[in-house]
């Protein structure tokens, strides 16, 4: 039993964290800029932040799951200020920086922690992880084995996916010339400052 609870939250985890959006583009783009190690961190920040939305689903922490919904507004528009930097970033890097920053070391930690806090600056996650573990455990809070079960599965789920997306983008990287880096960063730019404003756009409405 418990080894299909943990199949479907691995699913679950695949499934929240496979859609390409702002998060897969900075997990690619650090791939592309400084390997694969990086890309891979980058993405474990996610999945940490995943896996904390999927305890609160599993034990049902009321109090906790309210206010970070209370915060939703606040915590969004930090999110969307902190992309569009991010965005404006990639968007003015010129070649010869490009090709200095791929070759400076970057450290795991704050690889790690932008993209966790950027994964948590969307509260509203919450309710979709509230859903999913309520069908998956009848309505009712875990507790002990079972919820510890389920939050392991989400974080393995997410973290298998940016594995292999940080592998996989790490492949083609050697192939690309500078000014090709710097295309890829100009695109990625233009999509983080569009989903910086949908963000911005989605709070105000």
């Amino acid at each position: 039993m418990a080894a299909l609870l943990f199949l479907k939250s691995v699913l679950i985890g695949l499934s929240i964290a496979a859609p390409v959006g702002p998060i897969g583009l900075l997990c690619i783009q650090r791939t592309l800029g400084h390997g694969a190690r990086i890309g891979f961190i980058s993405g474990l920040g996610a999945a940490a932040a995943d896996a904390c939305y999927g305890a609160l689903g599993a034990f049902g922490i009321g109090a906790i799951t309210r206010a970070f919904v209370a915060l939703a507004t606040p915590l969004a528009i930090v999110g969307a200020l902190f992309l569009a930097w991010m965005g404006l970033k990639m968007l003015r890097a010129t070649p010869p920086e490009r090709a200095a920053r791929a070759s400076d070391p970057v450290h795991a930690l704050p690889a790690f922690v932008s993209v966790f806090l950027l994964t948590l600056s969307n509260p509203l996650t919450i309710l979709s992880f509230v859903a999913i573990f309520a069908t998956l455990s009848g309505g009712e809070a875990l507790a002990g084995v079972d919820g510890l079960v389920m939050v392991l599965g989400v974080f393995c789920g997410s973290a298998l996916w940016w594995l292999a997306l940080s592998l996989g983008v790490s492949t083609i990287r050697h192939r690309l010339g500078v000014w090709a880096m710097q295309w890829i960063d100009r695109t990625a730019g233009v999509f983080l400052l569009g989903f910086a404003a949908w963000q911005l756009v989605r709070v105000i409405v």
